[in-house]
């Protein structure tokens, strides 16, 4: 699995370097441009240890693609994709969208669609055991 998993992330960030992002930080591009999240939230939805995502986020905090705001509460500060964030996922979208068709044509459609039935199961099922 492990191996599958580096495989994949290598073809989408070969496709997104051409806009300068990885795969990691497109994931978390586009879950905070849903809506405001706090670090916390972010991580439990993208299924990260807060650490790990703390490290991600500091590069897009830095290229000023994400930022903190203040929340209702003081001790929250919610992330929010800024207009650099929209302008370097609008030039991603499209390379992500060329790597998962790259990735269907090789596995071929109905054996992704099967593959993708599979791992939504094996995450609910280790998500409910958490």
């Amino acid at each position: 699995m492990r191996k599958l998993t580096r495989l994949m992330s290598q073809r989408y960030d070969r496709r997104l370097a051409a806009a300068d992002i990885n795969v990691n930080q497109y994931s978390i591009l586009r879950r905070i441009g849903r809506d405001m999240r706090t670090v916390s939230e972010l991580a439990r939805e993208l299924g990260m240890d807060r650490t790990t995502l703390s490290r991600d986020l500091k590069p897009l905090i830095a290229r000023g693609w994400v930022e903190q705001v203040a929340g209702e509460d003081a001790r929250q500060r919610p992330l929010r994709v800024a207009a650099a964030g929209v302008r370097a996922l609008k030039q991603a979208v499209p390379l992500w969208r060329d790597a998962q068709d790259e990735i269907e044509t090789l596995l071929g459609s109905q054996r992704t669609l099967r593959l993708h039935a599979q791992l939504d199961e094996a995450i609910r099922r280790l998500d409910h055991k958490a």
